[in-house]
């Protein structure tokens, strides 16, 4: 199947555990075909662990649910040696990091150090247990989930990890259509099994598709402006990095594969700019005391940065 019937496909299976969110499957999706990782922000109740479980689902992947509290230990994730009293050999149980999704479940209720267990895992796909490396099964895929209103009981991810997070995805309350199918279908039971609607080789061909896509210089000047005028305004403390330039390349590339296109367009660029590139970004404290957003201040980057032909 080319992108566009993949995610019309994922998102009909989807759509038998989950009411509406098509734009968090089509964020996720994209992250997926492009071995990035996601930040899903939101209150709870909003169906953010439901959404992760479906989507593994219904892509035929390993999941793995990751609950993060303050007393969890890096080898909780990862993994630990021990030996083994019946076999007289040191044995390595593979911790919950070893699946194809990964949801970690509130992950700033964790100590740094816990938290920074996953930094190996989310950038090389791989992880070391004394002294020893073992690869990540592909495609590898974190899920990340953060409750914006606490405060208390929370320590705060730091830069570097954020950075390697390709998409921030912000799920707030559903509309009012949404939540009346939603209750409903509760009502009456109305809800599904989710099946695969592709296969392990099939997924990687997608994956290899969306690497194939064609971008024009003009594009890649386009990006490079996008991600420059971050670095001079005023309004932040300091730019995106250039692993966001290159999120924003791979995030445009997979939105005109599931749109059917082998190249890329500038509306490409801006259909991924916002959850790229926001939650990379520091306000400085007057303007975040007026209240302003770093979502805010990309749509205006967009708004004022001349756009290709």
């Amino acid at each position: 199947m080319d992108g566009k019937e993949f995610i019309e496909a994922l998102k009909a299976e989807v759509s038998k555990a989950v009411v509406g969110r098509e734009e968090v499957i089509e964020l996720l999706t994209i992250a997926l075909l492009t071995e990035g990782h996601v930040l899903l922000e939101g209150i709870p109740g909003v169906a953010k662990t439901t959404i992760a479980k479906a989507f593994a689902s219904a892509i035929g992947l390993s999941f793995s649910r990751i609950q993060f509290t303050p007393d969890l230990l890096p080898a909780d994730i990862i993994g630990v040696r021990y030996y083994d009293q019946k076999t007289g050999e040191w044995v390595v149980k593979m911790g919950p990091v070893f699946a194809n999704v990964v949801l970690a479940d509130e992950i700033n209720r964790a100590q740094p150090k816990t938290q920074s267990a996953l930094l190996e895992a989310m950038q090389e796909r791989q992880v070391t247990i004394e002294g020893n490396t073992y690869e990540l099964p592909r495609p590898f895929l974190v899920i990340a989930t953060m409750n914006p209103l606490e405060q208390e009981g929370v320590y705060p991810l730091p830069e570097a990890q954020i950075d390697r997070f390709m998409l921030k995805v912000e799920m707030g309350y559903p509309s009012k259509e949404e939540e009346l199918t939603l209750l409903r279908r509760k009502s009456t039971g109305d809800f599904g099994d989710v099946s695969p609607v592709v296969g392990g080789d099939e997924l990687f061909s997608l994956m290899e598709a969306v690497r194939s896509v064609r971008v024009g210089d003009e594009v890649i000047e386009y990006i490079y402006a996008l991600i420059s005028a971050t670095r001079s305004d005023e309004r932040l403390l300091f730019g995106a990095s250039p692993r966001a330039g290159e999120h924003l390349l791979y995030g445009a590339k997979a939105v005109a594969f599931l749109d059917g296109r082998d190249y890329v367009i500038p509306d490409d660029v801006k259909r991924v700019a916002v959850p790229t590139l926001a939650h990379r970004l520091v306000l400085r404290v007057d303007y975040e005391l007026e209240g302003l957003k770093p979502r805010d201040v990309i749509e205006d980057i967009l708004r004022r940065t001349p756009v290709p032909v």
